[in-house]
């Protein structure tokens, strides 16, 4: 793969680092060198781009994500997967997490199967996130309540080892029959349990293995004064990370404002937790075979319940600082360099010396014009 070079751009490295307001970035497959421009010294053969009065940011990374652009991971194709892969490109996502939604077992089978083949051929996909079956039919929201169920270990570890092996969260409900067992396989594992979709009140979470939390207030027993619920346990434990769907829809402003505060930037994950409808027109389609009409923005079942959304990263991206006034750097945090940390993504969500060259470059009104995953350019619209 030849060398490029990036220059004159403001350049955000990820976590809190501050940003290299003038400076360039050195290529391949992987990150060569990064720098600022006063270091800069031109290499014989290689490509130059200059982003003068642009920015260069970690590529995003979604945690939660049902499907979009015409494909719904419950579809059970690799082909989609890897045609999803490249769509999410046009919105600054260079990694994800395919997720998947209650239904039948067979199904779940064969949908974590296709995710696997999706991913040895060289898809953005970095793991699965299990949504359900093991949540509380009183919160089932979106999922089909006549497959929801208690923890079955068993079960689980089935359909883990037909993932692969890369189940890296799930979310569940704790108060669960089994619930606490079931804290300990994950674990043991280094799967990430989060707690979602769960009618828990706060002492029953107090003991929780939980570390997550799945579409903050989303899904969940809510806030009230005399009762914290799920959504009051994850915004005091301090060591939860919980998730955002930052649409305006989900969530009012005021409320993620409210988590953005309390929480801070550094446990905030920004999610899309989008459906097949995302990039799509307005109209009907399917989440994990449920019908869902998508009018103004808004994916609903025929009862009325949100189901996913059709949130782009980059919306959301724009979205949370203008609910929360939180800087760039911020938003980097909570749209990558959060979800690489808590993963073990090792190569992903920052940019530095030898880390992966997945990159988003953007205007100054914060809108994609260029992703690149691993050195290669996708550009947006063109």
């Amino acid at each position: 793969m030849e060398t490029q070079v990036i220059i004159n751009a403001t350049i955000y490295p990820g976590g809190s680092e501050k940003p290299i307001k003038n400076g360039y970035i050195r290529f391949a497959q992987q990150i060569i060198q990064i720098g600022e421009m006063d270091s800069y010294q031109g290499q014989l053969g290689e490509i130059v781009t200059d982003a003068a009065g642009k920015m260069i940011i970690p590529g995003m990374i979604d945690i939660h994500i049902h499907g979009g652009y015409g494909v719904d991971t419950m579809d059970a194709d690799p082909d989609k997967m890897m045609f999803l892969s490249e769509k999410l490109l046009s919105e600054g996502v260079t990694s994800f997490f395919a997720t998947t939604i209650t239904q039948e077992h067979a199904n779940i089978s064969e949908a974590l199967k296709a995710v696997k083949v999706a991913m040895d051929r060289g898809s953005s996909i970095e793991g699965v996130h299990l949504e359900g079956p093991f949540i509380n039919v009183k919160r089932a929201g979106a999922q089909p309540p006549e497959y929801i169920i208690d923890p079955d270990i068993e079960l689980f570890l089935k359909w883990h080892g037909e993932s692969g092996e890369q189940i890296k969260l799930v979310t569940y409900a704790p108060e669960l029959q089994g619930g606490e067992e079931f804290e300990q396989v994950m674990v043991g594992r280094g799967i990430v349990p989060s707690v979602g979709h769960s009618d828990a009140v706060r002492e029953e979470l107090r003991n929780s293995a939980a570390s997550h939390a799945t579409h903050l207030y989303n899904g969940m027993r809510g806030l009230h004064h005399r009762e914290a619920g799920v959504a009051g346990h994850a915004l005091l434990k301090d060591d939860i990370q919980v998730e955002i769907i930052a649409d305006g829809i989900h969530i009012t402003p005021d409320m993620i404002d409210l988590a953005y505060r309390m929480k801070g930037a550094g446990k905030i994950s920004l999610i899309s937790d989008a459906m097949m409808a995302k990039g799509m027109q307005p109209g009907e389609y399917e989440l994990g075979g449920q019908k869902v009409i998508v009018h103004e923005g808004e994916a609903r079942l025929e009862n009325g319940s949100l189901a996913g959304s059709v949130l782009k990263m980059d919306e959301a991206f724009r979205n949370i600082i203008s609910f929360t006034g939180c800087s760039i750097t911020e938003a980097v945090q909570m749209t990558s360099s959060n979800q690489a940390r808590e993963f073990g993504l090792e190569a992903k969500g920052f940019l530095a010396r030898e880390k992966d060259a997945d990159f988003v470059i953007m205007n100054d009104e914060l809108h994609v014009e260029k992703t690149y995953r691993l050195g290669v350019g996708y550009k947006i619209g063109g």
